[in-house]
C-alpha cells in the first residue's frame, strides 16, 4: 500500500487540524487588537509575519482570501496587509497516490487511459488546486488543473474566521465598513470553486479577445473537464518576475504592459467583464512574446450602467466636475454620499486615474515618492473616519482590486506609455446599451451561467 503523507482534508482529523490552525491565527489577531484598544503596546509586525506563515500552509479559501485582503485598502491594519501580500500561490502539492484518487473520482476508474502520459509531480500548486502536465493519445500536451478535495466544505468555516477578524478590526476603525466587501468575497469564492463556471469563463474570454492578437487563451478539452478538474492546452512561457530579473529593454517592458492593459480592459469596456486577479502567477509570456492568460476563476460581470460610471468618474476627475462625479459614484452603488465624503473619495480617485487623464508618455506612478499611494490612502482613511465612514458597494471590490493589481504590475515593469491614448481608444464610441447587448450575446455563446448573488 502506498504511503501518502499529505493531509487528507476530507478526514475528521484533517478538518480539526485546519480549524485549529485558522482559529489560532485569527485568535492571535483578536487578542492583539483587543490589547491595542485597551492601550497595550502591540507588535503587529511580528505577529503579522507569524500569521502569514500559518495561513501560507493552508490550502483553500483562507489562503485565497488572505491574498485578496492584502490588495483591498483598509480592510486590515497595514502590517497585516503587507505580510499577507507576500503569500505566494505555492502551497505544498498533493502526493501522487492522493492525485490518483482525485483523478479517479473525476474521470472514473480508467482515467489513465485518457492520457498517453501524466506527470506525477505537480507543475504548479496554488490555493485551491494544482496543475499536472499530461499528454493525450494524439500527442497534444495539456494542463490538468485539479482542485483540492472538499474545498466547498472548507469555505464556510474559513469565512467565519474571516468575518470575525474583519468585525474585530472594524470595532476599532470604522472608516470603511466592509459588510458588502465580505459578501462579495464570499460570492466570488463560491463561483471560483466551480470549474465548470471557470471553463465557461475561458470560452467567454476567448470570444471577447479573439480580435486581440496580443493575448492567448488556452483551449479547453471539454470531455476531460468536470466541476473540479479543468483540462486545457499546455502553454509554454516565462513568468513576469523571471523576465524582469533576466533583463528587459524598455520597448519589451512597454509591449508587455500594453498587452496587459488591453487584455484586462477590452473585456471590461466592451463587454462589462473584469478579471479580478491580475497577479503575476496568472499569466505567462510565450516565446512569441504573446501574453497567455491562465486563470479565469475570479471574474465579475457588470451592467453597462456601472461601466459608464467608471468612464464618467475619470472624466469628472479630469474636468473637476462634481456633479458628474456624484452621478458616477451613484452608478457604482454608493449610497447617501455627502459632498464632504465625495471630496475625500476623489483624493483616491485622482491618484488612480492620473495616468488616464494626462496626455503624455509617463510611468504609471509619475512621482519620485514611492510611498505616495500609501500616504494618499492614509489621508483618505483619516478623512473617512472623521465623516463617519463609508460602505463600499460590492461592485466596487474587484474593479478597484484590478486597478491596483495592474498598477503594481506596470510599476514593476517600469513601463512608460501614453495611458491616456490607450484609455481613449478603449472607450471611443462607448454605449452602455450596446455593451449590455454584446455581453448578453457573448454569455449565451460561451454558455456562462448567471452570476451568483
Amino acid at each position: 500500500m502506498e504511503k501518502d503523507d499529505n493531509l487528507d482534508k476530507t478526514s475528521l482529523l484533517g478538518g480539526m487540524r485546519r480549524m485549529i490552525k485558522s482559529t489560532t491565527a485569527v485568535g492571535g489577531i483578536a487578542a492583539r487588537l483587543a490589547g491595542q484598544k485597551m492601550g497595550i503596546s502591540v507588535n503587529k509586525s511580528a505577529h503579522a509575519e507569524e500569521l502569514k506563515n500559518i495561513l501560507g500552509g493552508l490550502k483553500g479559501p483562507m489562503m485565497k482570501v488572505a491574498q485578496l485582503l492584502s490588495t483591498i485598502p483598509n480592510v486590515l491594519p497595514d502590517e497585516y496587509a503587507d505580510e499577507l501580500a507576500h503569500l505566494q500561490s505555492n502551497a505544498p502539492p498533493m502526493g501522487w497516490s492522493f492525485v490518483r484518487r482525485r483523478m479517479k473520482a473525476e474521470l472514473g476508474a480508467n482515467w489513465e487511459t485518457h492520457f498517453a502520459s501524466f506527470s506525477q509531480e505537480a507543475s504548479a500548486a496554488a490555493s485551491l488546486g494544482q496543475v499536472h502536465k499530461a499528454t493525450l493519445p494524439d500527442g497534444r500536451q495539456v494542463a490538468c488543473k485539479l482542485q483540492y478535495p472538499d474545498m466547498a466544505s472548507t469555505v464556510e468555516s474559513d469565512l467565519k474566521q474571516l468575518r470575525l477578524l474583519i468585525g474585530l478590526y472594524h470595532r476599532l476603525d470604522n472608516a470603511i465598513k466592509q459588510d458588502e466587501v465580505y459578501k462579495e468575497l464570499v460570492t466570488r469564492l463560491q463561483e471560483e470553486l466551480d470549474y465548470k463556471r471557470e471553463a465557461a469563463n475561458m470560452r467567454l474570454f476567448s470570444l471577447m479577445l479573439e480580435k486581440n492578437k496580443r493575448t492567448i487563451v488556452p483551449n479547453m478539452v471539454e470531455e476531460l473537464s468536470t466541476s473540479r478538474l479543468l483540462t486545457m492546452d499546455w502553454v509554454e512561457g516565462k513568468g513576469l518576475r523571471q523576465m524582469i530579473e533576466g533583463g528587459l529593454d524598455q520597448a519589451h517592458r512597454n509591449d508587455i504592459a500594453r498587452s496587459l492593459f488591453c487584455s484586462w480592459y477590452i473585456p471590461f469596456y466592451q463587454y462589462g467583464v473584469i478579471h479580478g486577479d491580475p497577479h503575476m502567477g496568472n499569466f505567462l509570456i510565450n516565446p512569441d512574446n504573446h501574453l497567455c492568460l491562465l486563470d479565469f476563476g475570479s471574474i465579475r460581470i457588470f451592467k453597462g450602467k456601472f461601466v459608464k460610471g467608471v468612464i464618467d468618474l475619470c472624466k469628472a476627475i479630469e474636468t473637476n466636475d462634481d456633479e458628474l462625479a456624484h452621478h458616477a459614484y451613484t452608478a457604482w452603488g454608493f449610497k447617501n454620499l455627502s459632498k464632504e465624503t465625495m471630496d475625500i473619495l476623489n483624493e483616491w480617485a485622482r491618484f488612480l486615474y492620473a495616468p488616464l487623464t494626462q496626455d503624455k508618455e509617463r510611468s504609471i506612478q509619475d512621482n519620485s515618492d514611492p510611498d505616495l499611494g500609501r500616504k494618499i490612502a492614509a489621508k483618505v482613511h483619516k478623512g473617512l473616519q472623521q465623516t463617519g465612514g463609508i460602505t463600499p458597494p460590492r461592485e466596487f471590490v474587484l474593479v478597484d482590486r484590478s486597478a491596483i493589481g495592474l498598477g503594481s504590475l506596470f510599476t514593476r515593469l517600469d513601463a512608460k506609455l501614453n495611458w491616456y491614448h490607450l484609455f481613449q481608444e478603449m472607450i471611443a464610441n462607448f454605449d452602455a446599451d450596446e455593451l449590455d447587448r454584446n455581453q448578453a450575446k457573448a454569455m449565451e455563446i460561451a454558455k456562462v451561467p448567471p452570476p451568483l448573488e
